[in-house]
């Protein structure tokens, strides 16, 4: 469609947008004019930030075929294959504002698709043809929403083009996947991707397999707490202590926007009220700050704070079903502020302190989670009511809440929100372990929010086209127990075994862990190792302490990685005692023994997962004491 033509189409349009209000569903003759909530407004005007980002890096060099049109990372120095995913948020802005770039930038972005086309119809997760092809299916959910939505404002050449192509990749979804295709996520995926596309196609078949996929939904969800479970590979093998693989980061920003929409579209009272229940679940983990709580994940690798590096957020979901609870509403409306404070440079980081670090944020964390911003524009009519007024649960409880089904404690008392993991599924079976070993895995308080996340044991690049390498050193930032023996590495965080008690008795929740210090290969240390770990929860401060069998100076060690960004001011008081000056508090942290901090190359610590800046905070047993006792207050 040629510039001027197209500008005509859409000048109503733009104009609307000169209003304080834009019309979501456009103001063209014949359309509903519904005015945008706040929620609405917001994402938006966060999806045009995005957008016009997208376009600053896309590349335009058409003497380079390869690069020509695609969104570069200047993150990860590489090209995201799924970045034509894109094309679903461009074609929303062309509509929404008849500006011709974002027109532009779907054009190019498809046109240069043919890079990670595949004969049997898939498109390659990468340039390289050898790369994963699975992630197929967000690809044509993303061009077939597009053309769903928007493709009226192609020429009829360009919309039967891509309507051809969009053929070809679904129907390699239908021939492709089974019942048992890699992990869960794609599966649960596929079920609204063939019903979506079967009713766009008119093709029963696409339409019969998403039915029998959707029979499946019940038997991978966990009792009591419905939490959808299959993120490995085989999905449904238990671990040493009989759990299943959940990922909450892969669950809330993906599999259940999938299964939602789908029950959503048929109209499914049956699957609607049971994935009430699951929502219900995965709710519980949310921080009052908009944060999914996915410290304990098999895919916490992936683990951005706000979700997970390569899905596309819990807007759809949440917001699909606040009707039948409004804290679903909530916390659509929550993650999308967070998202909104972690965009750096237009970009979205992978987590609050990219900025402060000097970190660059990843392209594939935008072009993934535009396009949900752009599903819940496009279904504005039906989410006008989408606000923050019901609070999600963890900004109200009180006491602790054990899931059974992962051994994860979630505890509060009064602004204290905190998880305790021993959860031993390990994904890779080595190296991706997550919050375990009876850990301390969030710490969280009102005034100035997380104070602790855990972080990999080990930063390990599992899936290198999908994480950014660490900048500086790895230092892992769940707090811990440990000792260096021959410079090998023993820590209760390896410890799959932890014994977690616990039990809230005069205003006091007290968490008592029995461990033993483990190494990567779950070696312990059979004379000296056993350790007590306790943490107390009271209004006025969190108490940690940590008894061990020995009374030799022998490197054992408290470790307290604070969160912290660059330029938060640090004064030690004493050799006992050190203050963390916040925006809107101040961290005082005593133990009953001195405390050092690490010397680091910057001011401070950052680590790609859930990407924060620590403050390391160092308590050695000196030789004669066998337990140290440590408290945060903030004030």
């Amino acid at each position: 469609m040629k510039r001027r033509s197209f500008v005509q189409l859409s000048a109503f349009g733009t104009m609307g947008l000169m209003l304080p209000i834009y019309a979501c569903k456009g103001s063209q003759q014949g359309h509903t004019v519904v005015e945008f909530s706040k929620f609405q407004e917001a994402s938006f005007n966060l999806l045009k930030t995005w957008c016009d980002a997208m376009i600053r890096d896309q590349v335009n060099n058409p003497n380079d075929p390869v690069l020509d049109g695609s969104l570069y990372c200047d993150a990860c120095d590489k090209v995201h294959g799924r970045c034509t995913d894109s094309v679903y948020p461009f074609l929303y802005m062309a509509d929404k504002t008849g500006e011709q770039k974002y027109l532009d930038a779907a054009i190019k972005v498809m046109d240069w698709s043919v890079n990670v086309d595949k004969p049997d119809g898939s498109w390659t997760n990468m340039i390289d043809p050898k790369s994963w092809y699975g992630t197929t299916v967000f690809g044509v959910i993303a061009l077939g929403e597009a053309l769903h939505h928007h493709g009226h404002v192609l020429s009829k050449e360009t919309k039967q083009k891509w309507e051809n192509r969009l053929k070809e990749a679904i129907e390699f979804v239908y021939n492709r996947f089974d019942i048992n295709f890699s992990h869960i996520n794609y599966r649960f995926t596929a079920i609204y991707a063939l019903n979506f596309l079967g009713k766009y196609f008119n093709e029963e078949k696409y339409i019969k397999r998403s039915k029998e996929f959707a029979a499946l939904i019940p038997k991978y969800l966990t009792t009591p707490n419905k939490l959808i479970f299959g993120e490995d590979h085989p999905d449904n093998e238990k671990s040493a202590k009989g759990f299943y693989p959940v990922d909450l980061g892969y669950n809330v920003e993906e599999s259940l926007n999938a299964v939602v929409q789908y029950a959503v579209q048929e109209k499914d009272e049956e699957l609607l009220a049971l994935l009430t229940k699951s929502l219900n679940g995965h709710l519980e983990f949310m921080l009052p700050d908009g944060a999914w709580d996915n410290s304990w994940g098999t895919r916490q690798n992936k683990w951005t704070y706000w979700g997970s590096r390569t899905t596309d957020g819990c807007q759809p979901a949440f917001a699909f079903m606040a009707n039948r609870n409004p804290a679903f509403g909530t916390a659509a409306v929550l993650s999308t502020e967070l998202l909104e404070r972690c965009t750096v440079n237009g970009l979205l980081a992978g987590g609050m302190h990219y900025a402060t670090h000097g970190v660059k944020p990843c392209m594939h964390h935008t072009f993934a989670h535009a396009k949900n911003l752009a599903v819940v524009l496009d279904n504005a009519e039906v989410l006008k009511d989408v606000d923050k007024r019901t609070p999600i649960p963890r900004s109200i409880s009180n006491g602790v809440k054990h899931f059974a089904e992962l051994d994860v404690w979630l505890a509060a008392r009064g602004p204290w929100k905190s998880t305790v993991s021993s959860y031993d599924q390990i994904w890779k079976k080595k190296y991706s372990v997550a919050a375990t070993g009876g850990s301390l895995a969030v710490l969280w308080h009102n005034k100035v929010g997380p104070l602790f996340t855990a972080s990999m044991v080990e930063y390990f690049l599992v899936e290198p086209y999908n994480q950014q390498p660490q900048p500086g050193e790895d230092f892992c930032l769940t707090p811990r127990v440990e000792r260096f023996v021959n410079d090998v590495w023993y820590t209760n965080i390896q410890d799959l075994k932890a014994d977690v008690k616990n039990t809230d008795e005069k205003g006091i929740i007290n968490f008592e862990i029995n461990t033993v210090l483990t190494n990567r290969e779950k070696e312990t240390l059979q004379k000296d190792g056993d350790f007590k770990l306790n943490y107390l929860f009271d209004k006025e401060k969190t108490t940690i302490k940590a008894l061990r069998s020995s009374t030799k100076e022998n490197g054992d060690r408290l470790v307290l990685p604070v969160i912290s960004p660059t330029g938060e001011k640090v004064v030690k008081v004493s050799e006992e005692k050190i203050e963390i000056h916040k925006k809107r508090g101040v961290v005082i942290v005593e133990a009953n023994v001195p405390m050092t901090i690490k010397k680091s190359e910057k001011e401070r610590i950052f680590n790609q997962v859930p990407g924060m800046e620590v403050l390391p905070i160092l308590i050695s047993f000196p030789k004669g004491i066998k337990e140290l006792v440590c408290t945060i207050k903030v004030v």
